[in-house]
């Protein structure tokens, strides 16, 4: 069964973002060219600001009500 989802091009741009950090967050919680500490200052709250900003985000997307903008 396939779903179409409807989205706009800032809601996609900002999924992607945030998806983006918790992608260069893992690559430096992994890396081992800087020392373990400014990996996890850096890498933890990349990772941490990623993962929880894309659940609402996400909830937002695939939700059937979304909320129409009037202006």
């Amino acid at each position: 069964m396939n779903k179409t989802i409807s989205t706009s091009v800032p809601e996609l741009i900002l999924l992607a973002a945030t998806r983006g950090m918790i992608g260069v967050g893992i690559g430096l919680l992994l890396a081992n060219r800087i020392s373990r500490g400014k990996r996890r200052a850096i890498g933890l709250p990349l990772f941490l600001i990623g993962a929880l900003s894309t659940i609402p985000i996400a909830m937002r997307i695939f939700s059937n009500d979304k909320p129409e903008l009037v202006v």
